[in-house]
Formats: structure tokens, C-alpha cells, sequence
């Protein structure tokens, strides 16, 4: 099941690499979730870099969510000092909840994983923009974009 534009944003508490992460704690404020695969692969880290880079002129607060662990986390963390939380979804129910989460297939394997996807969320926690199925060329970018033209409303 896919999330759009008005629907509530589910509800989640999640170890992370600042301690627990609830969104709930985050009313009031304009929150990009982001879904990717796996610490410290080559999509990914571009992807984290990208938003690293892209923080300081954006108005919100980032999340980046896979099902690594919190161990994991902090090595990728470290390693590219991304100053933004990392969310351990080890069992993969918000990955799933959000539509982020099933069967892939890579080099011929099918398997269960993340999807690479985005979402902004609103202040009052409904989904401002949900972007699924992703490329990591230029979509920071375009997810700063979309951010500055929701809260611009």
C-alpha cells in the first residue's frame, strides 16, 4: 500500500543513532523521511551525502531509515559524519507501513527489502509529498524543491 498526499503519516518509535526517534515527538515540525537499502553502499551513501549537504538550507528535520542496525548506523554515520539521525527498522514494520518495504529482485534474486523512497511530512503529520521507487541522482534536490513549495503555502 502506497501513501499520497493528505494521508496521515504512520506513527513509529525507532532506536536510532541519537537515541529513540518518535514522530510523534516531531508535531510541529516539517520532517523528510527517507527510505534506503543499506549503510555504506555506493546508492546510499550519495543519497546521505547528498542530504549532509543539502541540511543546513533545509527547513526540516531528516530521518533516513533503513533495517540495519543501530551499530551499523554509527559506522556509516561516522564515516561520512552525517549530522542527521539514522533509524533502525530492523523488523522492517515502518518500512512496510509506509509502502517502503517488499520484494526486490537484483542480479537475478528475489528477496525482501527496502525500496528507496522519500516522504515529507507536515507539520501537523500528514504526508506533504511521498516519492517511491527513487534514484539517488538529484533527488535531494528535488526533495528540497518540493519542501520549499509546501512550505511556502
Amino acid at each position: 500500500m502506497e501513501l499520497s498526499y493528505g494521508d496521515k503519516a504512520p506513527t513509529f518509535t525507532l532506536p536510532s543513532t541519537q537515541g529513540e526517534v518518535s514522530l510523534d515527538g516531531l508535531k510541529g515540525q516539517w520532517v523528510v523521511l527517507y527510505f534506503y537499502p543499506k549503510d555504506d553502499t555506493p546508492g546510499c551513501t550519495v543519497e546521505a551525502c547528498d542530504f549532509r549537504d543539502a541540511l543546513p538550507n533545509m527547513n526540516a528535520t531528516v530521518l533516513g531509515v533503513s533495517a540495519d542496525d543501530v551499530a551499523s548506523h554509527e559506522k556509516f554515520r561516522d564515516k561520512f559524519s552525517l549530522p542527521f539521525p539514522l533509524l533502525a527498522d530492523e523488523g522492517g514494520k515502518v518500512s512496510e507501513a509506509y509502502g517502503s518495504y517488499g520484494e526486490k529482485k537484483m542480479y537475478g534474486k528475489t528477496f525482501m527489502g527496502v525500496f528507496r523512497s522519500t516522504f515529507i511530512i507536515d507539520p501537523d503529520g500528514n504526508i506533504a509529498e511521498a516519492m517511491y521507487q527513487v534514484k539517488h541522482d538529484g533527488h535531494v534536490a528535488d526533495v528540497a524543491s518540493k519542501l520549499e513549495a509546501h512550505q511556502a503555502r
